[in-house]
């Protein structure tokens, strides 16, 4: 029992850790971009000495990937554990969307984004980052989409069964998500983006289901 004691604590030291040197990394970054942000300094940020930083990331760029891939599981956590609310499935679809977008303007994912951006010249590995960012936010969307069609409705909306779903999801993804995205990654007024969310997101539905109706 004393073994698993001192293995479950060195377990915790370890997060506590990598959490405090992707604190720190993500204020660098944000900061002082990839190419500006040093170590050193992320290891005084984080109490953690340079070894112990390496051990768990390479590279600069590792550790990098590591804190935009944080970020964008956070949001993804924002609507994974969120069942949505609502009577009818343009609803439920319409609450997926808002839990999705409402917070997105001030979110890091939204930064290290633009951050990939302008620093992928230097860098041509980000875009990799950004693509299996995009594949699992996809992946997490397909889910709620799936839980979405409730089972008496899924004969009505054919594009919900499996074999049309991940196609379904990139064009509700286009459709609802990235139009809004892109304009705060472009730096628009983030206040102006909240504003605007739920008529973009009521719109974007009603366009969205008759292509559910007829599978696509």
């Amino acid at each position: 029992m004393n073994r698993n004691l001192s293995i479950c604590r060195r377990d915790e030291c370890f997060r506590s850790v990598e959490a405090r040197i992707l604190d720190a990394a993500r204020r660098m970054f944000l900061e002082r971009g990839l190419a500006g942000a040093s170590i050193d300094e992320i290891a005084r940020l984080a109490r953690a000495g340079k070894p112990s930083i390496y051990a768990r990331f390479p590279t600069k760029e590792a550790l990098f990937a590591a804190v935009a891939m944080r970020n964008a599981a956070n949001v993804r956590a924002r609507f994974e554990t969120q069942t949505p609310a609502g009577a009818t499935i343009d609803e439920r679809l319409t609450t997926l969307g808002m839990n999705i977008l409402e917070r997105l303007p001030d979110s890091d994912a939204v930064d290290f984004m633009r951050l990939s951006i302008a620093e992928s010249q230097r860098f041509p590995d980000l875009p990799s980052i950004g693509r299996i960012a995009r594949e699992r936010a996809a992946h997490a969307v397909s889910q709620a989409l799936s839980d979405v069609a409730h089972d008496d409705e899924t004969g009505t909306f054919p594009a919900f069964a499996p074999d049309r779903l991940a196609a379904m999801t990139q064009f509700f993804l286009d459709l609802v998500v990235a139009r809004p995205l892109m304009r705060a990654v472009f730096g628009e007024s983030r206040e102006r983006l909240r504003a605007e969310i739920g008529a973009h997101v009521t719109r974007s539905v009603a366009f969205f289901l008759p292509a559910c109706r007829h599978g696509g």
